[in-house]
């Protein structure tokens, strides 16, 4: 049976030595009256990947852990994202040999990263393990020593394995630390310069087919510059894709700026690339936008609206405004979510992601492209559309039509002025500042939308509108005041 320990949490030390090298002489230690020692049990733990080693080589670990009848899988993202685990327990099938299945929530968080490929196993660490208690005057416990006899192996068309012994010591007494380190050296112990887990993960990389090597273009030149932007935003696509699969905050979104800012660095700049590639890539990633569009617009309408609510005076909020909201946004939410994990995870956007690497892969450059002035030509143009589309809502509001639509497109205009510009590497931070009112004027618009949605629903359940109303006020007088500043300029 285990030994229960209360040793102090104070950071253990681990040793490795040969294999079987043997447990340290613990006779004589200053401190130590007795020893107490739990029964073997085994510890493994099973990498999962696909046979060419996507997840690996994607800093990415699925592993499923076994200690005696417990098991759980678990997923490690790499360590730019926050919240970089997921620990799902499950039951261990009675057939021996037989591995409990990959969770769907796991595996629907990997999805993006498989692109199609089957998970199998492809290494194991198992380790014997046994634990032994010292204890000092009044039989409490002042150290604990694990022993493991570890094995690693690797599968696949060649298969590596390793074997050694690792002794872990956790103690709060220097004097004994010390005092251990000295025994365990005499099994031949060193001071531990890795984990198993660091080392099956080395050793599944260097066995990893290469990934087709991105193609950076001559150096210096416009096409170098539009291929590097492409990629770095790709790689943010795939990062956020994961977030979006686990609902995190603004992940959503993130994928669509990545989305958007490739596509307009394609289109501002489409004499660098030859068209059919790119205009397919370019209306692909247009697809993908709108896909997720509802579950952002939501998240942006629901903040608005709650800032909104709290800013009034207690006085101007009748009846329970905040839970219609909540009831409201959570439906809408579940909704979006819904279609947003549609389109992850569909064979279009699948092919998506192939078509982006394979593009960086292969890029289809121009001749033009190799200049190293190429750019300015794709930022004029951009530039002159963007203010052709100004030009056109001004005139809209001017003439006192309906200038929603005009507005909206100028606003596009300039995010894609933006972003043509971001590809040579300037911040167009004024431009960022000009547009920012456009962004806005469409949130109060579509902002009215929603609220006259509210107010009417309030009103249909027996319940008090004037709220929402009100607020609908205020994001109508918003957009007006905005479209006054477009107007005068």
């Amino acid at each position: 049976m285990a030994v229960r320990t209360s040793t102090p949490q104070t950071p253990p030390v681990t040793y490795r030595a040969p294999a079987a090298a043997g447990a340290p002489n613990l006779v004589g230690l200053d401190g130590v009256r007795s020893t107490m020692e739990g029964e073997a049990e085994v510890v493994s733990v099973d990498r999962y990947d696909t046979p060419d080693l996507r997840l690996a080589t994607s800093g990415i670990v699925v592993a499923l852990h076994r200690t005696g009848n417990e098991a759980h899988w678990r997923l490690d993202l790499p360590d730019a994202l926050e919240d970089e685990h997921l620990s799902i327990p499950v039951a261990v099938p009675d057939v021996e040999g037989v591995d409990p299945a990959l969770p769907a929530e796991l595996h629907e968080l990997v999805r993006g990263v498989l692109r199609g490929a089957e998970l199998g196993p492809v290494g194991r660490i198992r380790r014997v393990r046994t634990r032994e208690s010292l204890r000092g005057g009044n039989h409490r416990e002042i150290a604990e020593i694990v022993r493991d006899e570890v094995q690693l192996a690797t599968f696949g068309a060649e298969t590596t394995v390793e074997n050694w012994s690792e002794t872990t010591v956790t103690t709060s007494r220097p004097a004994l630390a010390a005092a251990l380190a000295e025994r365990l050296a005499q099994t031949g112990a060193v001071p531990a310069e890795s984990t198993a887990d660091a080392e099956l993960g080395s050793l599944l990389r260097i066995d990893a087919a290469p990934a087709p090597k991105r193609q950076p273009g001559r150096k210096g030149s416009a096409g170098a510059a539009l291929l590097a932007y492409v990629g770095k935003h790709a790689d943010r696509l795939a990062a956020a894709d994961l977030g979006a699969r686990r609902d995190s905050e603004d992940a959503v979104h993130q994928v669509r700026v990545a989305a958007r800012r490739i596509r307009s660095a394609l289109k501002a700049h489409a004499a660098l690339v030859d068209g059919e590639r790119a205009t397919a890539l370019s209306g692909e990633l247009q697809w993908l936008g709108r896909a997720l569009a509802p579950a952002r617009d939501l998240e942006v309408q629901e903040e608005r609206i709650t800032r909104a609510i709290d800013a009034l005076p207690e006085e101007l909020v009748l009846g329970p405004v905040q839970a219609q909201v909540t009831r409201h946004f959570a439906r809408a939410r579940a909704e979006a979510r819904a279609a947003t994990l549609a389109a992850l995870d569909s064979e279009r956007y699948t092919a998506l992601r192939g078509a982006l690497e394979h593009f960086l892969q292969e890029p289809p450059l121009t001749r033009a492209a190799r200049s190293k002035k190429g750019l300015e030509k794709g930022v004029a143009k951009a530039e002159k559309r963007f203010e052709r589309r100004l030009e056109e809502a001004r005139a809209a509001l001017l003439a006192e039509d309906d200038a929603d639509a005009a507005v909206h497109s100028a606003r596009k205009a300039g995010k894609r002025a933006r972003y043509a510009i971001e590809v040579t590497g300037r911040k167009p931070k004024a431009l960022k500042d000009r547009t920012r009112a456009l962004g806005e004027h469409q949130d109060a618009v579509v902002g009215r939308e929603v609220l006259r949605d509210l107010g009417a629903r309030a009103h249909i359940d027996g319940g008090n509108g004037f709220t929402f109303g009100l607020l609908y006020g205020h994001a109508a007088a918003d957009a007006a005041r905005i479209e006054e500043g477009l107007a005068s300029r």
